[in-house]
């Protein structure tokens, strides 16, 4: 556990020097957010801030986790380095993505069909590894029941595979007003650091968690509400990918539907919105989705929904904890 506090702490102050001069560099090359024109009309004032932002955290964790872990990998344990690595290919799509939409300057960068094929190929990839070190099973854990059922591995890997990408795209749709995909994600992170730390043998598996609790700290200085940056599809993907990641790790992706309730919820609200449209021909369900500008638009304060999101997901996490606590 000492090893976890001191990678938060880290990663905490280096993520928060990397903050103050990746910013200038970012408005420099002028890489500011468009926003979308059907938005809330107040978020206009935001057009131009600095986006790309999550690489701060990204570099700031995976410096502390090669450092602090490199002990680890000379023992033989990579759980860590290939969790990191596999998150950074997501940050890598995102990156691609802001960087097209920087250059463009609109709102769209990579086509829906053109994440969808790298997000799913490198899915598929992360679980091959996983499953060729031994470190993931075709047994599916249940949470609160605390039984597992076997599965056919080909039939395993099309579910994981989909619910990675399923993942990594709810997290990205959350991170849609300041300090919230960051600060939902900092509880996430802060659940698995506990249950990995439980799990592995030494603690190796709360390494990148504890490190990305103390980055994302680190970048909410800079993101909360009115946000000097924003982390941009580079750290929303980075995040989905981190936190899926976990959850395969430890092998037991259905966690990520208490602790990930808040991802699942603005996912849910999207689908509803178009379906709803759809089926009656321009009509919409929620004033706006995804739910938090359904909320924003009912009279919600950023501020507000910030709070109330984080504290839905500490009693989410909290509950998950105990709904796991017999694997351990």
């Amino acid at each position: 556990m000492t090893q976890s506090i001191i990678a938060a702490g880290l990663a905490f102050v280096l993520t928060l020097v990397i903050g103050r001069f990746l910013i200038p560099e970012l408005r420099k090359l002028k890489a500011g957010q468009e926003i979308r024109a059907d938005g809330p009309t107040w978020h206009m004032s935001k057009a131009g801030t600095p986006t790309m932002g999550g690489i701060m955290f990204i570099l700031g964790a995976g410096v502390i986790v090669f450092i602090l872990g490199w002990g680890n990998m000379l023992d033989g344990v990579f759980v860590h380095l290939y969790v990191y690595l596999f998150a950074l290919i997501f940050g890598l799509i995102g990156f691609v993505d802001d960087y097209r939409k920087v250059r463009q300057h609109q709102n769209e960068g990579l086509t829906a069909k053109q994440k969808f094929v790298l997000q799913l190929a490198a899915a598929i990839l992360f679980l091959c590894l996983m499953r060729y070190e031994g470190l993931l099973s075709n047994h599916l854990y249940i949470p609160f029941l605390n039984v597992s059922v076997e599965i056919n591995w080909i039939v395993y890997l099309v579910f994981a595979a989909f619910v990675i990408v399923g993942c990594v795209n709810a997290v990205n749709l959350t991170d849609g007003i300041d300090g919230l995909a960051c600060s939902v994600t900092f509880v996430v992170m802060v659940f698995f650091a506990v249950t990995g730390y439980l799990w592995s043998a030494g603690g190796a598996g709360a390494l990148f968690p504890a490190a990305m609790a103390g980055g994302l700290v680190a970048f909410f200085v800079y993101n909360h509400h009115p946000a000097k940056v924003f982390m941009g599809d580079t750290g929303s993907l980075f995040l989905g990918g981190a936190v899926a990641a976990l959850a395969f790790s430890m092998d037991m992706p259905l966690i990520l539907i208490p602790v990930g309730i808040i991802y699942i919820l603005e996912t849910l609200s999207d689908i509803i919105q178009v379906g709803y449209f759809k089926a009656t021909h321009g009509k919409r369900f929620f004033k706006m989705a995804p739910l938090h500008h359904h909320l924003e638009l009912s009279g919600w304060s950023e501020a507000k929904l910030v709070t109330v999101f984080s504290l839905v997901t500490v009693v989410c996490c909290v509950l998950a904890y105990f709904g796991a606590a017999g694997r351990y």
